[in-house]
């Protein structure tokens, strides 16, 4: 099974109004790929419908990338861990300090 996801796969793509070939190397990120495709053209659509007459093509699909983008950001920020572990690693080794403290206290 490890071999099949080994192996390259050529997918076509419906972006907007556009096919784009994607090379993927890992049969598994096959359903991302395909599901980022339908949420590019989403939310392309939803700008199109919205400034289709007031702004370019380039634009809107700037317009699209801000977006999902922001979402990203968003996203990764709310799973950013490093505070927690940060946290984590002060309050062991206050936890391994006072541990320390107390086998001495016993042996003396």
């Amino acid at each position: 099974m490890a071999e099949q996801n080994r192996e390259i796969l050529r997918i076509h793509l419906h972006v907007y109004d556009e096919e784009i070939e994607a090379v993927i190397h890992n049969r598994a990120e096959e359903e991302y790929y395909r599901a980022a495709a339908k949420l590019i053209t989403d939310r392309y659509n939803i700008y199109a419908q919205k400034y289709k007459a007031h702004k370019s093509d380039h634009t809107i699909a700037l317009m699209t990338l801000i977006d999902i983008a922001l979402q990203y950001t968003k996203e990764r920020a709310k799973n950013d861990v490093a505070p927690y572990n940060d946290i984590l690693k002060s309050l062991t080794a206050e936890i391994e300090d006072a541990l320390g403290e107390k086998k001495e206290n016993i042996n003396n």
